[in-house]
């Protein structure tokens, strides 16, 4: 898809990697954008910096619960109104718990509606219109965890994997109907969920991260040629064909990279 004279929708835009592709999209051409976020401020500050960016795309701002259906519907809507149509939806917010077997019940739903039902209620909320026109993409923010898993988190590594399960369905769904998916799945991105609100949090994917810019880059080049995985860490490939083509193996070498890091940042989240 070219992304030019398109309209976006981005979730999670306040900051991190949302706040990295709203300017991305607007500077690369799209005719209108989206910015959603629980943090209002945060939201309405992204809108204005693309809109002095890139003056020729409509840009606009919208508190967003991306747990609510009803409220993750009215954003598309109003971007409808404003925009004629969404062409690409971008479900970008997540968030992480860094528990174990120790998480609450609530905290396993609060991490579920974020990390996999605002994505469903994404699809339910465009893609009507998509079919409509025969064209539509789906842009997903997920993580390598998804492909793989995460030391330190059950409930990120199990959400994950559920929204990838969920975009490979879309997909084999409603890809011969014009409608496109990309999920973005890199390791460690240099934002606060890495290292914390202070950057006090110490972790083993600091080594090897990459920033928001170089992850929007990434997924530019990916909506481009259209491509399901989006990878801004290459090496994901290659780690993610080593787990299909011998499954124990890969599970032991889990096993000793848990034991490292524990080893190395002891009971610190990671």
């Amino acid at each position: 898809m070219d992304i030019r004279n398109k309209t976006v929708v981005v979730t999670g835009g306040a900051t991190g990697i949302g706040r990295a592709l709203v300017l991305a999209f607007a500077r690369a051409g799209a005719r209108g954008v989206a910015v959603a976020d629980i943090d209002a401020d945060g939201a309405e500050q992204v809108a204005a910096a693309a809109a002095a960016e890139a003056p020729g795309c409509e840009v606009f701002a919208r508190r967003t619960d991306v747990a609510d259906a009803a409220a993750v519907q009215a954003l598309a809507d109003e971007a409808t109104r404003r925009f004629g149509q969404v062409d690409v939806f971008c479900s970008n917010a997540g968030i992480i718990l860094r528990k174990a077997l120790d998480a609450s019940a609530e905290e396993w739903q609060r991490i579920w509606e974020i990390n996999v039902m605002a994505h469903i209620h994404a699809a339910r909320a465009v893609l009507p219109q998509m079919l409509a026109r025969g064209d539509g993409y789906f842009v997903n923010t997920v993580s390598a965890a998804g492909l793989l898993s995460q030391i330190g988190s059950a409930p990120y590594a199990v959400t994950k994997h559920a929204a990838i399960g969920f975009a490979e369905w879309l997909s084999i769904t409603y890809g011969d109907r014009g409608i496109k998916v990309s999920c973005i799945c890199p390791q460690g991105v240099q934002t606060k969920m890495l290292y914390g609100e202070k950057g006090e949090r110490k972790g083993f994917l600091q080594d090897g991260s990459v920033t928001p810019e170089h992850v929007a880059a990434v997924t530019l080049e990916g909506i481009a040629d259209e491509r399901f995985l989006v990878l801004p860490h290459p090496e994901v490939l290659e780690y993610y064909r080593r787990k299909g083509q011998d499954y124990d193996r890969w599970l032991k070498g889990m096993r000793r990279l848990h034991d490292k890091v524990m080893q190395e940042f002891g009971n610190l989240p990671v």
